[in-house]
């Protein structure tokens, strides 16, 4: 059996840092506006980018670096450039999407693996073929691509196979879209997309006869016509293993928060290990997707295929709130930022990286302890790092709070929502 990779988005370093801890085998980033999430890039500059790569390889995992916008010919005398210095930095991959970039990566960078991106829309072995004979040594699936086929497509080439198992889908074809660059003039192929299709919209009819002009309204606030639901595909990975034809699965989520980066890593990587150990439970790895705000959730295409169905959009709502709230963040592990409200005497979960073991222990700050199968936090006092004492802190207060004892670096502290 294949045993996937699981390559997870890195919007900046910090996220990067998450996606290892949480259990990712590789990670995506880019630098500036040469991938598809050019806003979020910018949070790699060359030096960061350079030191992200180091750590990612002393952690034994993988960097891929996001090549895979369609560009302008002014823009390709700075993208030999951007190629260049990043060859420098040994990254794992580029993920290209032009053919033209492509031939331009060969050239510049020959020792770097090829992969083809999933903008590329491939859909079929002749074409996996002709990128094959280019040089890439994988392909991202086009996202409408089914099990079936994509198990077709690996026997008649020999490519890796890497797919979409959670994020964002895209109400077109995918990165076809050009509402946002009719709308806004941010093009969506060049890193810039506005995400025109998660508004809402008044739909109106009118009879150029007369001039009359209906409002057609479902809800009060207007229709969310083009909204798809989110991928979420946990409850399939045994599934999915069981054709031995795809090599790695990817999550998409540049853009997201940090505990989402934690959270559908983790999920994943513990539905990877549960088919390995014969394990497998579906309903345990859905009760963690379902702590994150979502879009509502759809297969999408790999399993099933979605043109059946009537329940890959949301009409609704562009965001749900998911069943939990992160409440605070510590990356250091002695030290908390608070993103929700912290408040004495009140037990918060923590949501740590697989594997993590905490012992109990009790102090004037707090304790830990364990109940039905979590382990839970409980400050009786808020100390800041310059010894300050709270009542209460709430988000956007930038004051760390001390823990009562060492956590594990980059855990979460979470409570449900009533």
């Amino acid at each position: 059996m294949i045993i996937p990779e699981l390559v997870a988005p890195a919007g900046n370093f910090t996220k990067l840092k998450i996606a290892l801890a949480y259990g990712a085998d590789a990670v995506y980033a880019g630098v500036n506006n040469f991938s598809l999430r050019s806003r979020t890039s910018r949070e790699f500059n060359y030096e960061s980018f350079e030191e992200a790569i180091q750590y990612t390889h002393k952690k034994g995992k993988k960097l891929y670096v996001t090549l895979n916008g369609f560009h302008l010919s002014a823009q390709i005398e700075g993208l030999k450039k951007h190629i260049l210095r990043l060859r420098a930095m040994k990254p794992d991959a580029f993920i290209v999407a032009s053919v033209g970039v492509m031939e331009l990566v060969r050239e510049l960078a020959p020792e770097i693996a090829l992969h083809v991106s999933t903008q590329a829309n491939v859909l079929n072995f002749l074409d996996a073929k002709v990128y094959q004979s280019m040089g890439a040594k994988r392909i991202v699936i086009a996202r409408e691509l089914g099990l079936k086929d994509a198990k077709d497509l690996k026997e008649n080439c020999e490519v890796q196979l890497e797919a979409f198992v959670h994020g964002s889908m895209c109400f077109a074809y995918s990165g076809r879209c050009l509402i946002s660059s009719v709308q806004s003039g941010r093009m969506s192929n060049r890193g810039s997309c506005a995400n025109d299709c998660r508004f809402n919209y008044e739909l109106y009819a009118s009879n150029p006869e007369n001039g009359t002009l209906f409002r057609i309204e479902e809800y009060e606030s207007g229709s969310h016509i083009f909204n798809s639901k989110d991928l979420n595909l946990c409850s399939y990975i045994e599934k999915i293993m069981a054709q031995n034809c795809i090599s790695a699965f990817k999550i998409e989520g540049r853009t997201k928060s940090e505990y989402y980066v934690a959270l559908t890593t983790r999920t994943y990587k513990m539905a990877i290990e549960d088919v390995l150990s014969g394990k497998f439970e579906a309903q345990k790895y859905e009760k963690e997707i379902y702590t994150l705000k979502n879009r509502g959730f759809t297969e999408g295409y790999l399993v099933n295929r979605a043109f059946e169905k009537l329940d890959t959009q949301n009409f609704k709502t562009s965001m749900e709130e998911g069943s939990h709230q992160v409440q605070a963040f510590s990356e250091d592990g002695f030290f908390l930022k608070c993103k929700g409200k912290i408040v004495p005497y009140v037990p918060y979960e923590l949501f740590s990286p697989l594997g993590t073991k905490y012992p109990c222990c009790e102090n004037h700050l707090g304790k830990i302890y364990e109940k039905d199968g979590k382990t839970f936090l409980e400050f009786k006092k808020l100390f800041t790092k310059n010894k300050k004492e709270m009542s209460v802190i709430h988000s956007g207060n930038e004051n760390e709070i001390e823990m009562p004892c060492k956590i594990e670096e980059f855990s979460f502290l979470r409570k449900e929502l009533c």
